[in-house]
């Protein structure tokens, strides 16, 4: 399948289109690759966008966080976060720690963490993290129970 990503320009500044929340969002380093990513997400691993949420704010304690992707199953249990970096980030334990930082609030069985180039994914099993060859398809993971 192919897509293309919607981009525009506003006052010589590149907007990217966010499918999610249906609106055009300042194109950053980041942003490209969330959007990226939220298409691929989608057409290639069969996840609706209906059940996609994009900076969904995440409370840890008192602080305020944003979590870049969150998918859904249709009972509205989070079951996907994905931790979105720009390519220059080297994807490391500080970066996989923060998705399980947000993943102490959200509770999803597998964690992405990614910065384009590369995606690491993890099946999350009593707090232990499993490394996993490949992205799981929604219609594999989306009836999972705890």
């Amino acid at each position: 399948m192919k897509y293309t990503i919607k981009t525009k320009y506003i006052n010589k500044k590149e907007y990217i289109y966010d499918p999610i929340r249906k609106k055009y969002l300042i194109n950053s380093p980041e942003e490209w690759i969330r959007q990226n990513f939220i298409e691929y997400l989608h057409n290639k691993k069969g996840f609706p966008i209906s059940l996609m949420s994009t900076e969904k704010l995440t409370k840890i304690n008192s602080l305020k966080n944003r979590s870049d992707i969150v998918c859904f199953n249709r009972q509205g249990k989070p079951i996907l976060l994905v931790e979105c970096k720009s390519e220059k980030i080297i994807l490391d334990s500080n970066v996989f720690e923060q998705a399980q930082n947000y993943n102490s609030v959200l509770k999803t069985k597998y964690i992405l963490i990614t910065n384009g180039r590369k995606t690491l994914c993890f099946y999350i099993n009593n707090n232990q993290a499993k490394w996993l060859k490949k992205v799981p398809n929604y219609n594999e993971i989306k009836d999972l129970n705890d």
